[in-house]
């Protein structure tokens, strides 16, 4: 259960299952059970494409456009307002390159162009894969000070990472290991709970901890057998 008009982050290593979990949020991942449930609607309902926003890990932008053509042509589709164009590029800080093809950007440079076409429309959910990987600390610092904005501002954020000091910055945590959620929690909470000082020293007492549950059920199981 994810709280509204809060960062929720999800954190774990690369390969742990963050982004097959935000795929189901999103409606575009078959599940082998469960149900997901999203505003009320089933995941992935034609009710909630303009309510629910994804930015995927990769930039998923036209690179022969310009930003503010790629923009543009994605506000034409959810039938944005020509203003909201402007206002979500200036968000992400790519005015100065509004008129530059994609193609010519860095690789961060083309993550915020998704992130500014995932931002049109005032969408209620934004679902986000990795959105700071691979920036340097002043533009991540810039990035969360925009999603923080945008919680403020009533949207339920969902972000994913693979750094742990991002654990901090969100109101909620959800922390995966191999598929399975090991913690559900908030950041004051983690440090209480585990005795810590840090996510990342936080995350490795979670980790010890499973690991014993696993090998305590495991020797409980071969004495029963």
């Amino acid at each position: 259960s994810i709280p509204s008009g809060q960062i929720t982050g999800l954190l774990g290593p690369s390969g742990c299952g963050k982004t097959t979990l935000m795929r189901a949020i999103v409606g575009v991942q078959k599940t082998a059970g469960g149900t997901v449930t999203v505003l009320g609607e089933p995941a992935g309902s034609r009710q909630l494409r303009s309510r629910v926003s994804y930015a995927t890990q990769s930039a998923s932008v036209y690179d022969d456009l310009t930003v503010a053509q790629n923009l543009s042509s994605f506000a034409s589709i959810l039938g944005s307002r020509r203003a909201d164009v402007a206002a979500v590029i200036d968000r992400v800080g790519l005015r100065g390159q509004a008129k530059q093809r994609v193609e010519s950007l860095s690789g961060g440079q083309k993550n915020r162009v998704s992130l500014a076409v995932a931002m049109l429309g005032d969408p209620e959910v934004l679902v986000l894969d990795e959105p700071t990987g691979g920036r340097d600390p002043g533009r991540r610092e810039e990035l969360w000070a925009l999603f923080r904005a945008l919680a403020d501002g009533g949207a339920t954020l969902l972000v994913s990472s693979h750094v742990m000091d991002e654990a901090m910055r969100c109101d909620r945590l959800i922390l995966m290991r191999d598929g399975q959620v090991v913690a559900d929690t908030t950041p004051p909470e983690l440090l209480r709970a585990t005795g810590t000082s840090d996510a990342d020293a936080a995350f490795l007492a979670l980790i010890q901890r499973d690991d014993h549950r696993g090998r305590h059920a495991g020797a409980e199981e071969g004495a029963a057998s």
